[in-house]
């Protein structure tokens, strides 16, 4: 996995004192970043290695993840409808598809899956930035008539990987013993 067909620089850190749309930026790239290395180089097997009782793999992470860059960077933030994989499927019936269907899915399919949304996000976030940076309300209304903000989605986005990255290395460790927060540079 790597992020060589991207044109701009990507942050491996948040800055220690930039702005707060590069902080935030910058804190989710971190996660991406560590769930990435998390996940490098291990095939179908190891990608659907779980640890009892929990059915969570590193392909259903891969995968979750991608949704959810999606429904957040794509739906959320500019109202536009998601593509293939999800409008295929039916998610009232099957809620937890993606994690489920991921271990019918290669490592290349997983980790392509995953790359291509994170670089629409990656897109779709430099737009959303230029059109009024943290404080852009998003199309997404909730059922209380609110949209939040940029801001708002970047904390969730950042909570939400910061969770699975945590579960992401207790399953890498449990393969080869590969720890740390920190990728090799």
């Amino acid at each position: 996995m790597s992020d060589s067909e991207n044109t701009e620089p990507v942050l491996l850190e948040p800055p220690v004192a930039g702005s707060e749309a590069d902080t935030l930026v910058g804190s989710l790239e971190r996660q991406r970043r560590i769930l990435a290395w998390k996940c490098e180089g291990l095939d179908a097997a190891a990608l659907n290695t779980r640890l009892a009782p929990s059915t969570l793999t590193l392909g259903g992470l891969l995968k979750h993840l991608a949704l959810v860059e999606d429904e957040y960077l794509t739906r959320r933030l500019l109202g536009k409808p998601l593509g293939a994989p999800w409008d295929t499927v039916d998610w009232d019936a099957e809620p937890d598809w993606e994690w489920r269907s991921a271990a019918s899915d290669t490592p290349e399919q997983l980790y392509g899956l995953w790359e291509a949304a994170v670089a629409r996000s990656r897109a779709h976030v430099r737009q959303a930035l230029a059109e009024g940076g943290p404080d852009r309300l998003v199309a997404y209304t909730s059922a209380r008539g609110e949209s939040p903000s940029l801001r708002h989605i970047f904390v969730d986005l950042i909570e939400e990987y910061a969770r699975h990255v945590g579960q992401a290395d207790l399953i890498r460790e449990s393969i080869d013993g590969r720890v740390g927060e920190d990728p090799p540079r």
